[in-house]
């Protein structure tokens, strides 16, 4: 009679033996693929140690193959995802902004013919008054000595500016009675630094700006140009006057003694190839962009510039009007590359 504890451990030396042969199984199975993986990796890398399998005496591609980066995938340089431009003409303006004071173009100081004392004045600050009007008069008598009253009599057109003076004062025939200018015709008064100072002509244009009226510029042009320069403050006096509006007056919130800030155009030019200043890159020196061809592979090209502003660059020399280029994306790309223009 068999015992029953001989069956289980036949049984369970059964199933060791299974599963001892399935792990030899996988362990085997595993092996051989790693030295499948190996043999692989090793012809790969042969043909950079040698000449390529199949290849003539020169090393070259089989004969009717596909040349090396051609035919397979993955293996071409990826188009470059750019923003493009074309070369316009237009204009280029350097600029240099500086303060200017507004006061009246025509403006002079009125002073009495004799001395003595001021009896009277006729006219207040913001009166209009008109040439050959008295508008003070001076009594020149003495102790002993009684004269006729002096009158002070206007030399131009205008607006009283100031009245430095009071009734009682007394004046000598150096005294100011009243500052007199004619404010239909103002102007404003700045000096330029010595380094722009070769630029300044007449009839240059400008744009001025107050406080007092923020976001508005009005016109004006170059009108006078002192012919030395200050040399305590290396600088350059020069008087703009306004353009008048289509009223054909200057604004009339413009006074006289205003603070302005004054943006004068120094150099102009207009009708030349123009690009935007991000599209041109300075490598070791010299200034290049990229022209993108029909085939939509790039052209690099050495520029010479001419005029500059914050914003664009006049190109003198290296692109032509109509000229495709690169606007953006253009830091890492070399002569030759293909690109894809994006909007």
């Amino acid at each position: 009679m068999k015992q029953p504890g001989n069956r289980g451990g036949k049984a369970s030396k059964a199933a060791t033996a299974i599963i001892v042969t399935l792990i030899l199984l996988f362990a085997g199975l595993t092996i051989r693929t790693v030295l499948e993986q190996r043999e692989q990796a090793a012809g790969v890398a042969a043909p950079a140690r040698g000449a390529p399998p199949g290849g003539g005496a020169g090393g070259g591609p089989p004969a009717g193959g596909p040349r090396a980066g051609q035919g397979q995938p993955g293996s071409q340089r990826q188009a470059a995802a750019v923003r493009a431009g074309e070369v316009v003409l237009g204009t280029v303006e350097n600029h240099v902004i500086i303060n200017g004071d507004v006061l009246a173009r025509s403006q002079v100081a009125i002073y009495p013919t004799v001395a003595g004392k001021l009896t009277e004045i006729r006219f207040r600050v913001g009166d209009r008054v008109s040439r050959g009007q008295v508008v003070a008069t001076v009594d020149p008598s003495r102790p002993g000595e009684v004269y006729s009253q002096s009158p002070v009599v206007s030399t131009i057109t205008g607006t009283i500016l100031q009245t430095p003076v009071n009734p009682g004062d007394t004046v000598s025939a150096q005294t100011v009675i009243y500052v007199v200018g004619d404010l239909a015709a103002l102007a404003v008064e700045t000096f330029v630094p010595e380094r722009f100072s070769t630029n300044v002509r007449l009839g240059l244009p400008a744009l001025v700006s107050f406080e007092a009226m923020p976001n508005e510029n009005f016109a004006a042009l170059v009108d006078e140009v002192s012919p030395v320069l200050d040399p305590a403050s290396r600088t350059l006096r020069i008087r703009l006057r306004f353009v008048p509006g289509p009223s054909g007056r200057i604004d009339s919130r413009i006074k006289a003694g205003m603070f302005g800030t004054v943006n004068l155009v120094t150099n102009s030019r207009r009708n030349v190839p123009v690009i935007p200043r991000s599209s041109a890159i300075n490598t070791y020196g010299n200034w290049i962009a990229f022209v993108i061809k029909e085939d939509n592979t790039v052209e690099r090209r050495v520029l010479t510039l001419g005029l500059e502003t914050e914003t664009t660059l006049e190109v003198l020399e290296g692109l032509a009007a109509g000229d495709l280029i690169v606007t953006a994306g253009q830091n890492f790309l070399s002569d030759g590359d293909t690109v894809r223009i994006i909007d």
